[in-house]
Order: structure tokens, then C-alpha cells, then sequence
């Protein structure tokens, strides 16, 4: 017991005990107060935080409050100090009635855990109200002839107190004619009797006036009193008796009305009509007993007149007199009869939640209380009993936490995905016959957390980009979907690190990050790039983000944006290819073969050959997928000596592209040389392109190695021509000094006798000139043909082991011959060997001193360096 608090009214009591059930963490214990009624607006009831444990600075943040049963929120806890007070005047007659113990049952609801408390507070009783008889003045009869110790029950006076504040006695006034007993009846209320102590005399005194008073025990004292005015009447001999003093009876409640309780019989000896008896309620009689039964007054049945609650009271005691017809004078008399009220199964149970926790995370660990319920059943006994449960297939259980408290907690672990929301139906039976159940229905949703990974709806996509497409164009949309919500559900678009052909995949594709469109930033080029491959990820805004990717195949399709290019033959200063043609050539044969290539694919490389136009379309055909160039027929005498030929090369492409060649066809007595080799050009565009690629290097870095050559060559050459012009002395800086000299002279000092011969080791356009002397040698010096037979030009070159010079030579020359250097055209055909040799012939012809000349001048190439000499045919007609 622990005494609170002494206030204004009186004294305080506060007594606090504490339960332990099978959840210690959620129903802590049951703490119960006293408090008198009628208390004022804030009035102190208790320092519920301490009686708790609780901290006073966290009651705002886990949210305490106090969930009543009553409809009026009487109590209220001060969250800044955890001082339970008064909020609403408490009238414990209001709130209880007649209830000797009044109750106010209080949950106090915490969270951040969840924790409950019950507090009980009862509601002590003030002396607040005085005792009042429904009447204030009473009349009674009383024959003359009734004899002392007759009792005469009086009205009770109503007192709505109880305990010892209600009517404790009665008392009245002083007379010489009766007296007050004072009885109890078994719930302990008090009721006075007036007893006949001294005889009547009519004749002396027709009435009596007393005064009745009540008095409560409380304190101070209360008091109520009443004028009772008793008339004497005249005598009648016999009483009416009942069969017994006091009748028990049982009545199930909800009894139908007029139903029939109990028939009194009670009997008069007397004849006539002071034998007949009248049937009435006592005069004491409770209001509330006459409002739910009746009694009739000639049968003395009992009957029901209102419905009968057992929940308003179990017991109910009537009073009932019985008086005879013998005239005003009848004295009655009173039974009493016990009705007990038999309890049925008429009240449903009620489900109350008292705590919610709702939205709950799908990550709840099973066990997590998610709600607090109670349960009641104003029906007793077995009627009274309730068993609760939840009716559904879901991841949800009750559990009993306390009598008659429930709390309802996950069986299993939840999906928000699968399931959003729960409406869970719990259901409370009690077990009375017939059974009564009541149905609660929950509305519980699960919020979400980040567990789900975006999923793309392809593991892998592959998509079809045309090249030479616009920077920017899209090339592809990806979704991937994240069943979560809100956050957890927003997705971001981004393209992982990697490399396409060494460089960052984001400088080849870009990506929307919030709708995932994929774009181009670059126009694609298939002939440098076929396809490539990026790994997309999309990834949520939840905490921690979880991500998911997948894989996009860009395959780049070819467009027609490539010329063939014509690799055989090469057309010469970039005008025209030049070929030699045997004019004895004949139907069907292989002239050559036209090879191209494409850096398209597919029907944009697939190449096709065709005659555009020709000198003599009859002669030649072009194969239309090969290329190749054959002869259709012999070569007629009226055929021009060169046929020109222009040939169309195109793709297969939308639209197609072309190129075209022109081949030149000289047509010859007899060629000799071996005809070019015609190979087949590889299938394969990007081994022909590196291929090419690789040529193109070769060619130029010889080229530049050969220009270097010459360069050096020249350089060293120049500085020896200097040399030699400054030791001749003379103007002409171009050739030796040549001396116009007696051609037996010559020889004769020069001991030298010049042969001019081929060589068949020696190639086919250089002659051998040779000497039989002491010094003689052998030089090999080039001709130079042209297949003109109306015109020839003969060129000496420098010779192949040139001497150096040993001495000075005159250049004084008055009979000598004019030497010009010569530069021949440059001719597509060369000159065979036997023309070679007849031209030899005629050489080896020359007389006079032409011949002296040429052998003084080979006499002397060890002293000069000889570049050029020319004959021309009209100076010299006998040479050709």
C-alpha cells in the first residue's frame, strides 16, 4: 500500500501493485490508485512516471498516453513531469450507480517498444449527497384493535452514496404510540419498520403525526426526513398470511415480458370481503423493482413488465403485501421475495485496439508486435469467457499477453511486393450457448525497404545501328523495373566503364539516366568498327542502392558509302593503264584481269564488271563478276594498232557507286616479255585494306630511301663535273671535251681498237663496247629505240665502270663534231633483241668519220665522262 498525497477534500490513497504476465517487455505490471470523486479540474492523482520507472524526458518521444474504457477522458499524464491529474470532474454516482466498489480502468499505451501498463482507479465515495424519501409525506392506516408489536414498514429513503455514506439509520420523532426498528437487507441497505408499542384508541386519537428522518454515516453527517401521518382505523379480526415470510425465485434475464415469476397465495380466515385479499407492492418498495415487475392484485402474480438486464443487477428483492377487504381499517401484511437473475449470452464480445503500429516494415522480424487488443464480455461466467484469434491465412498470430489483452505479432517474414496491405479479421468468441462472436477487422500496411535489385526485362539486348548516323540519334531504350516503391523504386540509367578499341565506352554512347535511351555521340563507321558492346547498370535511389545491369550488342550495319577502288591495273601519271597486246592473239585468251575492292560489305562490296566503252566493242569482253578481259576473235588487219578500253566497276549498293578504268591496248608484232600475272584479289575487303595499307608503307619508305639515293649520287656527281669543267676549260658544262682528231691518229696513240658487239649476258637494250689493246675494257652503253620505223634515236649512257680521268685533253677541236644531249620520250614498249642486233648491224656499217669519231671518242672514255651523244636520222640518213 502506498499513501499518496493529502488534498483539500481528505485524505488520499494510492495503492499501486504490480502483475507479472507472460510478456514482461510489453504488459509491465498493474499499478491501481484511489481517489475520491467530485475532484477539481488538475487536481494531482499520482507521479506516474516514477510509479513507473519511466524517464520523464522521453515521454513526449515515445508518445505515452492513457486509453480509457470510459467514454469521458477523465484522467489525463502531463508528458513534461508524468503527473497523472484530474481532467474532468468525476461523478462516481454517475459513473458507477449503486456498484459499492467503483472502478476507472486506465491503459497507459508507450512505444518505442511498445510497453502497456493497466492502472485501476478507484473512485472513492464523498458524502456529497443527502438521504430523500420519494414522498414526503406518508400515510398509513393502522386499525384500533392491532395489538403491540405490530410493524408497519415504512418507505426507504434513497441515498445515491454508498458504503457508509449512504442511509446508516433512521430515527424518529418522540411519541407515546411507537417505535422505529431499523433493518438490514442482505445487500447491506437499510430499512426502517414502525412497531405498534402501545394499542390505539380511535376514540382518543383518530390520527398520529410523526416524523421520519434518514441519516447517512458519512462526514459530516446528512439527513433527510419525511411526515408520516397515521389515521386509525376501525378493528378487523384477522390478518391475511402468506404461505411464507420470504420467496426465491430464479429469472433468466431477457425474460420475455408478462412472463410469470411467482403466484402468491395468501389466505384470511375472515368471511366475506374481509377474506378477500388485494396483492400490492409495500410501500418501500424500490422504483426500480416496480418499473421491471408487476403484480396483480387479485391473483398475486408476479410477472415481468421491462427487460432485465443481468448485467444491471443480479438480484432483485420485491415486497409485497397482502390486505384484505374488511374495510379501510385492513391491516396488511408483507413477504418478501429473493429474485436471483439468471445470466444468458445476450452481450457479443468487444474487440478494442488499443494500439496500432501501422505502416510495419517488410524487414519486421518475426515476433514484432504490430498490435494491442483487449477484449470484453459483460455476460459472467462461461458467457463471459472469450477466446480470441485471427481467421485468416496471413503471416500474423494473437498472442495472450494479459487477461483479456492480446497482442497481435508476425508469424512469418513479410513481402511488401507480394503483399502491400493486410486487412486481418480477428475474431472473439465467447463460450456461452449459443456461442457470440464479434469480428474487428485491422488495416496494416507494410512499408517498403530496399530489397529488391533492378531487373532489366532482357539479360541481354541486341540492336541494329546504320552507320554514318547522326551524333545524337538514339540507338536503343533499356527498362528495368524495381518492384520496391517510392525511393526505393527511382532508378538511375548509367553506362559501366569499359573500352572499344581502346577508348572509353562513353565517348562511343551516352544514356538518359532517368529513362535509359541510349544515343550516339559519335557517327559509327563500319569499315573501322562492326559492333561493340556495353554493359548498362541501373541502380535505385534506396539506402544502401542496389543495382543491376545487362548487356547491349551494337551491331553497326553497312551502308553503301564506299567507291570500289580499281587495284589492277594501275593507270600510269593517273590517266590511263597502259598494256602491250601480241597481235597474234587468239579468241577467249586472257588479256587481263581488272581487280577492285570495295570497303563496303555484304551487297554493298559485291562488285560487277562491265564494257562501258572500247575502241572496238567486238574484240574484247569483260567478264561481269570476274573482271577478266578476254579476246572475242583474232585481230583482223583493218583493227586500229591501239584499242582503248573503259571499264565500269560498280557495287550492288542502294544506290550503287562505280568507278572506272581505262586500259590502253598497244598491239605488237611479238612481245616477249612475260605477261603480268593476274592473281585473284582476296575476298576478304579488310585484309585487302591492310594489305594495301601495308604496300602503300613499303612503297614509300623505298621511295624516300631511293630519293635520298639519287639525292646523294647527284651531289657527289656534281662536285666531280665541277672538277672536270674547270680542268677543260671550257664553256660547255654538260659533256666531256671531245677532240676532232685524225682517226688513225687516234688509234694509233690510243692503241685502242674499239669493237662495238651484244652480249647475250649483258641486257637486251645495252650494247657492248669493247677494245683490243693494253688497257682494254669492256662498257655496256644503252639504246634506246623508238618503234617508229620512219625514226630512231641512239642514246649512249654513262657507262657502267666509268675510269677516272688520268690527265688533261685539250678541247681545242677545230674539226669537231657538235655533241647535244638527247632526252628521248618515254616509250610503253620495248625494244626486242633482234631488233636490237639489226641495229647493230647498221652501226657496225658507219664509215668515214662518223666511225673515226666514235672511236676516238671511246678511245678517250677514260678521260672524259661521256652522258649523251645523238644522232639524228637526217644528219646521218645511213645510220637507219
Amino acid at each position: 500500500m502506498i499513501t499518496g498525497k493529502t488534498s483539500c477534500i481528505g485524505t488520499r490513497q494510492v495503492l499501486c501493485f504490480f502483475a507479472v504476465s507472460c510478456f514482461a517487455n510489453l504488459i509491465s505490471g498493474q499499478i491501481r490508485y484511489r481517489i475520491p470523486e467530485e475532484l477539481k479540474h488538475g487536481a494531482f492523482v499520482a507521479n506516474i512516471a516514477d510509479d513507473l520507472g519511466l524517464n520523464v524526458s522521453k515521454l513526449s518521444a515515445r508518445r505515452l498516453r492513457i486509453v480509457s474504457s470510459a467514454s469521458t477522458q477523465y484522467l489525463e499524464v502531463n508528458l513534461g513531469n508524468g503527473i497523472l491529474f484530474v481532467n474532468e470532474k468525476i461523478d462516481r454516482e454517475q459513473l458507477c450507480g449503486l456498484i459499492l466498489t467503483c472502478f476507472l480502468h486506465l491503459e497507459v499505451v508507450i512505444e518505442n517498444p511498445l510497453e502497456l501498463y493497466r492502472i485501476e482507479v478507484e473512485i472513492l465515495d464523498i458524502n456529497d449527497n443527502s438521504p430523500t424519501f420519494l414522498r414526503k409525506d406518508i400515510f398509513l392506516d393502522i386499525i384500533e384493535s392491532a395489538l403491540p408489536g405490530t410493524r408497519f414498514p415504512l418507505e426507504s429513503a434513497h441515498d445515491p452514496d454508498v458504503g457508509t455514506n449512504s442511509v446508516h439509520t433512521y430515527w424518529l420523532s418522540p411519541n407515546d404510540h411507537f417505535t422505529l426498528d431499523v433493518e438490514t437487507r442482505s445487500d447491506r441497505s437499510k430499512f426502517a419498520e414502525l412497531v405498534l408499542d402501545k394499542m390505539l384508541d380511535r376514540e382518543q386519537q383518530q390520527a398520529h403525526h410523526l416524523v421520519l428522518a434518514a441519516v447517512d454515516g458519512g462526514i459530516p453527517k446528512r439527513s433527510g426526513s419525511a411526515l408520516i401521518t397515521v389515521n386509525v382505523l376501525d378493528a378487523n379480526d384477522n390478518l391475511p398470511v402468506f404461505e411464507q415470510a420470504i420467496y426465491k425465485v430464479s429469472l433468466e434475464e431477457n425474460a420475455p415480458k408478462g412472463g410469470l415469476i411467482l403466484t402468491l397465495n395468501a389466505s384470511d380466515l375472515d368471511e366475506g370481503s374481509n377474506s378477500e385479499i388485494v396483492y400490492s407492492f409495500s410501500s418501500h418498495t424500490p422504483p426500480r423493482v416496480r418499473e421491471l415487475f408487476n403484480v396483480d392484485s387479485h391473483t398475486g402474480e408476479i410477472r415481468v413488465k421491462s427487460n432485465i438486464d443481468h448485467e444491471e443487477l443480479n438480484t432483485y428483492e420485491i415486497y409485497i403485501q397482502a390486505k384484505d377487504k374488511g374495510g379501510p381499517y385492513a391491516i396488511p401484511v408483507h413477504c418478501k421475495i429473493l429474485v436471483d437473475i439468471v445470466d444468458v449470452n445476450d452481450n457479443a464480445p468487444e474487440v478494442i485496439l488499443t494500439s496500432l503500429s501501422s505502416p510495419v516494415m517488410e524487414d519486421a522480424m518475426i515476433g514484432t508486435v504490430i498490435a494491442l487488443i483487449s477484449v470484453t464480455d459483460r455476460d459472467s461466467g462461461e458467457n463471459g469467457q472469450i477466446n480470441c484469434e485471427v481467421v485468416q491465412d496471413v503471416p500474423f498470430k494473437l498472442q495472450s499477453s494479459f487477461k483479456n489483452y492480446y497482442t497481435l505479432v508476425t508469424t512469418a517474414p513479410l513481402d511488401r511486393e507480394r503483399v502491400p496491405e493486410y486487412n486481418i479479421t480477428i475474431t472473439a468468441t465467447d463460450s456461452g450457448y449459443p456461442s457470440l462472436s464479434t469480428n474487428k477487422s485491422i488495416f496494416l500496411k507494410v512499408s517498403d525497404v530496399n530489397d529488391n535489385a533492378p531487373r532489366f526485362s532482357k539479360s541481354s539486348y541486341t540492336v541494329y545501328v546504320t552507320e554514318n548516323n547522326a551524333p545524337g540519334a538514339t540507338v536503343c531504350f533499356v527498362t528495368a523495373l524495381d518492384p520496391d516503391s517510392n525511393q526505393n523504386a527511382y532508378l538511375s540509367y548509367s553506362i559501366m566503364d569499359s573500352t572499344i578499341h581502346g577508348l572509353p565506352s562513353r565517348t562511343y554512347v551516352s544514356i538518359n539516366s532517368d529513362n535509359g535511351n541510349v544515343y550516339a555521340l559519335r557517327s559509327f563507321d563500319y569499315e573501322q568498327l562492326t559492333d561493340f558492346q556495353i554493359q548498362i547498370q541501373a541502380q535505385d535511389a534506396g539506402f544502401p542502392p542496389l543495382s543491376g545491369s545487362t548487356k547491349v550488342n551494337v551491331i553497326i550495319l553497312d551502308q553503301n558509302d564506299n567507291v570500289p577502288v580499281i587495284v589492277s591495273p594501275r593507270p600510269r601519271n593517273g590517266s590511263v593503264a597502259l598494256q602491250k597486246l601480241s597481235q597474234s592473239f587468239h579468241p577467249g585468251q586472257l588479256l587481263i584481269k581488272v581487280i577492285a575492292t570495295d570497303a563496303d560489305s555484304g551487297q554493298n562490296a559485291k562488285l560487277s564488271y562491265q564494257l562501258l566503252q572500247a575502241t572496238d566493242p567486238t574484240l574484247f569482253n569483260v567478264a561481269l563478276h570476274t573482271g577478266e578481259i578476254r579476246t572475242t576473235r583474232r585481230l583482223r588487219d583493218r583493227n586500229v594498232p591501239k584499242q582503248t578500253l573503259l571499264i565500269l566497276v560498280k557495287d550492288n549498293g542502294q544506290p550503287s557507286l562505280s568507278a572506272t578504268v581505262s586500259i590502253v591496248f598497244s598491239i605488237m608484232d611479238n612481245i616477249t616479255d612475260n605477261p603480268p600475272k593476274i592473281s585473284n584479289l582476296p575476298e576478304n575487303a579488310e585484309q585487302n585494306s591492310a594489305l594495301l595499307f601495308y604496300i602503300i608503307i613499303t612503297l614509300g619508305c623505298i621511295s624516300f630511301v631511293f630519293i635520298v639515293a639519287i639525292i646523294i649520287v647527284a651531289t657527289i656527281k656534281y662536285y666531280q663535273y665541277r672538277n672536270n669543267a674547270h680542268s677543260c676549260n671550257t664553256t660547255v658544262g654538260n659533256c666531256c671535251c671531245i677532240q676532232h682528231l685524225n682517226s688513225a691518229d687516234v688509234l694509233q696513240t690510243s692503241k685502242t681498237n674499239p669493237q662495238v658487239t651484244t652480249n647475250p649476258k649483258a641486257p637486251p637494250d645495252f650494247l657492248e663496247v669493247g677494245g683490243s689493246g693494253t688497257a682494254s675494257q669492256a662498257y655496256y652503253y644503252k639504246v634506246c629505240l623508238t618503234p617508229e620505223s620512219a625514226r630512231s634515236d641512239f642514246t649512249f649512257l654513262k657507262p657502267y665502270s666509268p675510269g677516272k680521268p688520268k690527265g688533261r685533253t685539250s678541247c681545242s677541236d677545230p674539226g669537231g663534231v657538235e655533241w647535244k644531249g638527247y632526252s628521248p620520250k618515254p616509250s610503253n614498249t620495248d625494244v626486242s633483241t633482234a631488233n636490237v642486233n639489226r641495229k647493230i648491224i647498221k652501226f657496225r656499217e658507219w664509215n668515214g668519220n662518223i666511225t673515226n669519231q666514235v672511236r676516238y671518242f671511246l678511245a678517250n672514255h677514260q678521260s672524259c665522262s661521256i652522258t649523251l651523244l645523238y644522232f639524228s636520222q637526217f644528219r646521218y640518213p645511213s645510220l637507219f
